[in-house]
């Protein structure tokens, strides 16, 4: 019995820190605007719409007047098991949309801009629905909800800065089966800052940097097993921060080619107590994430009369080694393939965006969990839409 609960224990840690996203680096959530995702979120150096706020907010310097950008995101996120007996599952595909809303108000006489932006930097869901695995992993939520005001100087031509506060709160749930035998539900908020740098020294070139801090979420709730109402516990999770610098290069005005690089240190989810649970005793476990990249390349070409196309490409690192992999994330090196169209207007500009990710199959041994081993695959398909109105 106690073996068994210290599984539950495992699964249950390993749920409140990941949550399924179409992306490889643990369960960031990078993809914010259609604009950006046509070309591979390669957006840091460009970043000239309403969403520079969340891929690099010197850029809205940029922008002209007051602008109100409306998105929304919609994912169906894909894995599948094979175990090393043959027995097989996957993931419920059924789409999971997450929304994005952006305005920014230039001065017309101050070289500066200011702009709110609220978005899900982190987040989504997975459900295994009975895997082979179970009761070990199944079912696991996260919500991360992000309101970032920030404030832009174009100090000149060639070069804008820009910082604000983050405020951010998030909801995990999870439950191991149906019958809810091991089940937590809890909360936090917990602010952070951000800042960006815009440099552009020639018509042909621009340089971009985007910097997130970390924040910590010290999840609040109940945690119950065997259909109990549960216990009062507490589990502190830390979000990474992530760095992204980004290279455009214009050769014509109807080209805009830019490279994108970003980092995020996952080393930071690390390790997790429970202070109080139903077993009796805190579990402190190990994680033993490891920090990440992404790499960007899009390129974006203009097709006159305010239209444009984009194409992009991403590579994802994995975050989560083999010894502490868990299916409720199923981590992964991933390619992504991206593919946007749009348009620009006097008064309303819209632009739409498709992406898949795949890998080839990741084979996991010599986890700590042995029902954990086994081969995922992943494909997933997602498109992004978003209205921008200008006043």
């Amino acid at each position: 019995m106690g073996q068994r609960m210290n599984h539950y224990a495992l699964a249950i840690a390993l749920t409140l820190a990941s949550a399924e996203s179409s992306w490889a680096v643990g369960f960031l959530l990078p993809n914010q605007d259609p604009e950006a995702i046509g070309r591979g979120d390669a957006f840091t150096a460009t970043a000239d719409n309403p969403s520079a706020i969340y891929y690099n907010p010197a850029g809205i310097t940029q922008l002209k007047g007051a602008q109100v950008s409306l998105g929304l995101y919609g994912i169906s996120a894909r894995t599948s098991y094979a175990s090393p007996t043959g027995a097989t599952a996957h993931t419920d595909a059924n789409p999971q949309f997450v929304p994005q809303v952006y305005a920014t108000y230039s001065f017309k006489d101050l070289p500066i801009s200011a702009g709110l932006g609220v978005y899900a930097p982190y987040g989504l869901g997975v459900n295994w629905g009975n895997p082979p695995f179970s009761p070990f992993a199944q079912k696991g939520k996260l919500v991360y909800l992000t309101a970032n005001p920030v404030a832009a100087w174009q100090i000149c031509k060639m070069l804008s800065v820009s910082a604000g506060p983050t405020f951010n709160y998030s909801e995990a749930t999870f439950q191991v089966d149906p019958g809810e035998i091991v089940h937590f539900q809890g909360s936090d908020w917990d602010p952070g800052y951000a800042f960006g740098i815009l440099f552009q020294p020639h018509p042909m070139w621009s340089f971009g940097v985007d910097y997130r801090s970390e924040t910590s979420m010290n999840y609040s709730g109940t945690f119950g097993v065997w259909g109990s109402r549960g216990v009062t516990t507490s589990a502190e999770i830390h979000f990474p921060r992530t760095v992204l610098g980004g290279i455009s290069f214009r050769p014509t005005p109807d080209w805009n080619l830019e490279f994108d690089l970003s980092w995020t240190q996952w080393s930071k989810v690390n390790e997790v107590t429970f202070q109080n649970s139903p077993f009796g005793v805190p579990y402190s476990l190990n994680f033993d994430y490891r920090d990440s990249f992404i790499y960007d390349f899009g390129v974006t070409r203009q097709l006159g009369k305010g239209y444009y196309a984009s194409v992009g490409y991403i590579f994802s690192q994995k975050s989560n080694p083999n010894a502490t992999y868990n299916p409720v994330d199923p981590d992964a090196n991933l390619h992504l393939g991206n593919f946007g169209f749009g348009h620009h207007g006097d008064h309303l500009d819209w632009a739409v965006a498709y992406q898949f990710a795949y890998n080839g199959g990741r084979t996991v041994s010599g986890d700590a969990n042995p029902f954990f081993d086994g081969t995922y695959k992943t494909f997933n398909n997602a498109v992004n839409a978003s209205v921008t109105v200008k006043f």
